[in-house]
């Protein structure tokens, strides 16, 4: 039987666990789960279906909400994003074009599958390596909708190893991955937590599902993060040599001779100057324009990605970083469909 975990239990906090069937519980956590994912399921088999009925699309950017924020290791206000984040995206104090001309409004290029019940699977007991897999069927289920391609709202960037492992499993091979965040994420189990936001790269680096990782924006890191890039191969841009970085950086080509190209982008990345609704404040980031210089010249086929680390409990009262990162998921979908 399976170790049964008093963690995330809120309406039986007196339940004596030794005293309960492992059966029992199992049992019941196995239909939750069955549940949530056919929710996800059959909500991506419509979109996909009302996708290929308007026809023409190769790649449709599908957002999908993982709102998680329990792995954070500081404050877990990131499980309250997806919701702001949508809300943001069709805001009225702006249109529905991204930059490069591409219309939102358009289900052939951003649809919407819903969240993934977190805290919902939680509640019943269900612990962490369970509810990784649960978000990568979650991940799996949008994939297998043609031509639908996952654009997952975070949530913590603890979400990203089970989204990016997903996505190299379903396509068959590894991809390059792209990761914009002031922390290199790669402890090997930060503060004993081996699923914490803090340490979802190394989880990645560990199986064969990246063959490049380039992590940009970093401005934050312990020797443990150096050495973990060194074991793991990973190629590491510092916000203290960005000036000398920046013409590689706005002009990469990646994701040729894999699966292609994804993208994760911590919301720490930038600046707080640009984006104060974060957990982690680091100052001395990246602005704006230079994220968006640096995805809308990246050669190479987006497949995925995320967006991760807006705090709404942090955020002014204007909702501005909601803005930032609804419009970093707007360029991004622009970026993933075709």
């Amino acid at each position: 039987m399976s170790i049964i975990t008093r963690r995330g239990i809120r309406y039986m906090p007196r339940l004596d666990a030794a005293k309960v069937s492992a059966a029992l519980l199992e049992k019941g956590q196995n239909r939750v789960i069955d549940a949530s994912l056919t929710l996800i399921r059959e909500r991506a088999k419509l979109k996909g279906e009302l996708v290929r009925a308007l026809g023409g699309a190769k790649a449709t950017s599908t957002l999908l909400g993982v709102p998680l924020g329990h792995n954070s290791s500081f404050l877990q206000g990131p499980a309250f994003a997806p919701p702001r984040i949508r809300e943001a995206i069709w805001c009225g104090s702006t249109n529905s074009t991204t930059e490069e001309g591409k219309e939102l409004q358009d289900a052939r290029v951003l649809t919407d599958v819903g969240d993934v019940p977190i805290q919902e699977i939680r509640d019943c007991g269900v612990d962490d390596h369970r509810l990784m897999n649960v978000i990568g069927e979650s991940v799996k289920l949008v994939m297998e909708e043609d031509p639908l391609c996952p654009l997952v709202l975070g949530g913590d960037h603890s979400i990203s190893f089970p989204v990016i492992r997903a996505v190299s499993e379903k396509l068959g091979g590894p991809v390059d991955v792209l990761h914009l965040d002031a922390h290199p994420d790669n402890y090997d189990a930060f503060e004993g937590n081996i699923y914490s936001h803090a340490s979802s790269f190394a989880r990645v680096m560990e199986g064969d599902y990246v063959r490049r990782l380039l992590q940009v924006g970093i401005r934050s890191i312990t020797a443990e993060g150096r050495a973990q890039a060194k074991k793991f191969g990973v190629e590491q841009y510092e916000m203290r040599t960005f000036s000398r970085d920046r013409p590689f950086l706005e002009n990469l080509k990646l994701g040729e001779g894999v699966k292609g190209v994804y993208i994760s982008i911590d919301v720490d990345c930038l600046d707080p100057a640009f984006a104060p609704g974060v957990s982690h404040i680091e100052p001395g980031g990246l602005s704006f324009r230079d994220v968006l210089n640096i995805l809308h010249n990246l050669q190479g086929a987006v497949v995925a990605g995320d967006v991760v680390e807006f705090n709404p409990q942090r955020d002014t009262v204007d909702g501005m970083t909601a803005m930032v990162a609804a419009k970093l998921v707007r360029e991004l979908a622009a970026k993933i469909s075709k």
